[in-house]
């Protein structure tokens, strides 16, 4: 790009775009105008002038001076038809959007190879920590062999308060929704599913593998409770919502759910609504990234580096994706990738023991009854824990063991 002022066009004015709204204006080095923004409701009031505020996409997609469009809406399909014709208009385009990149990925995949045009999207997982590109660029010859991180920081807020103040679920979860730290409907963080369409995108970056995120398995947190947290600390451990990846002979696990974390483990340390990333190479061996993870700020000044990023003509190489799609050939799109036929060892907190036949229980290790609390330590098929996802029904807590 030249030399005069990048003009951006925003789509989306929520927390993310405020939060770039912000750093923008305090940016010493970038030199970027905001053109127009985009948004939905013409009756919420906005701490812009408004005459940067349109309400018609065509208005941004049929300019041709708009260096970069900025996409920080919620609506899935609509993000990807304003992504997808920006970038058949071969305009650059940042993305924040997680569950949308990680539901089209393929297809945004591809135009941006058929276009030249980049896609990029650090602030789309990870929060403040820039993952993607240290992915891309630093492990990008590395044979990783693993990927486990909490990408989530109000589920990483909730555990944490309520293993601290000794609180229960809902109480804490009210506490963060009047604070901010929670949405007023959460759903999408408790449920895992916010962390799931992470670790979708960072299964790209990391091993080259392209997961369809309604075959992955996640769980939340919804159904913790302070018995759970208390059992934990007895136990010298934490409660975490971990997100893994890993290389195995047979495919790649990848899954979301609670997990008992260890005092040595340098996640067990993150705390609040901060992530933690582990990353663990056959050279490289563990490296263990942190940062804040949920705020307006955080998340904007992401979005603003990789805005600086396509100033030096920055795309992602996709290095692994294409090595992997150029050994399989034609099979890329067929051949499952994903390994779900193992076992896995998990602590089952349950009300009613009839609730337990729902899993494939394979071996018991520990066993507790009480007037108060009923749980199983057992090595259980991980297919048949997917009978759980998603279901509103279901009041088991399940959190795997290492």
């Amino acid at each position: 790009m030249s030399e005069k002022n990048i003009q951006l066009a925003l789509f989306g004015f929520g927390c993310v775009g405020q939060g770039l709204y912000d750093v923008l204006h305090h940016s010493e080095v970038l030199q970027a105008d905001i053109a127009k923004i985009c948004v939905k409701d013409p009756s919420k009031k906005r701490s812009v002038d408004d005459a940067l505020i349109t309400f018609d996409k065509n208005t941004i997609l049929d300019r041709k001076d708009i260096d970069v469009v900025v996409e920080m809406i919620n609506d899935t399909d609509e993000a990807f038809n304003i992504v997808s014709r920006a970038l058949k208009n071969k305009t650059n385009v940042v993305s924040a959007s997680k569950k949308m990149l990680a539901t089209y990925f393929e297809p945004l995949f591809l135009l941006q190879e058929e276009h030249g045009v980049a896609l990029i999207y650090e602030g789309s997982a990870g929060g403040s920590i820039p993952i993607i590109r240290t992915l891309e660029e630093y492990y990008d010859n590395e044979l990783l062999s693993s990927l486990r991180g909490i990408l989530n920081g109000t589920t990483n807020y909730i555990l944490s308060r309520m293993e601290l103040e000794h609180k229960e679920y809902n109480e804490v979860l009210a506490d963060a929704q009047r604070e901010g730290f929670a949405e007023i409907d959460p759903w999408l963080d408790v449920s895992g599913a916010d962390t799931l369409y992470k670790v979708c995108l960072l299964a790209v970056h990391a091993f080259g593998v392209i997961l369809k995120p309604e075959e992955v398995l996640h769980l939340g947190i919804q159904q913790v409770s302070f018995n759970d947290i208390r059992y934990a600390r007895e136990k010298n451990l934490r409660i975490k919502l971990i997100a893994s990846a890993a290389k195995t002979e047979n495919g790649y696990r990848v899954f979301v759910m609670p997990r008992f974390v260890r005092a040595d483990d340098e996640l067990y340390k993150v705390m609040y609504e901060y992530n933690g990333i582990e990353v663990e190479g056959a050279f490289s061996c563990k490296q263990t990234f942190t940062g804040k993870g949920a705020g307006s700020h955080p998340t904007g000044s992401a979005v603003l580096s990789d805005i600086s990023a396509l100033t030096y003509q920055y795309r992602y190489g996709y290095k692994k994706l294409k090595k992997l799609k150029k050994q399989l050939g034609d099979a890329y799109s067929t051949t499952p990738l994903l390994e779900t036929d193992f076992a896995i060892r998990v602590y089952v907190r349950y009300e009613n023991q009839d609730q337990l036949s729902l899993l494939d229980i394979r071996h018991v290790v520990e066993e507790y009854r009480s007037p108060s609390m009923n749980f199983i330590i057992a090595d259980v098929g991980f297919q048949s824990l997917y009978v759980l996802k998603d279901n509103a029904q279901n009041t088991l807590f399940v959190c795997a063991i290492d």
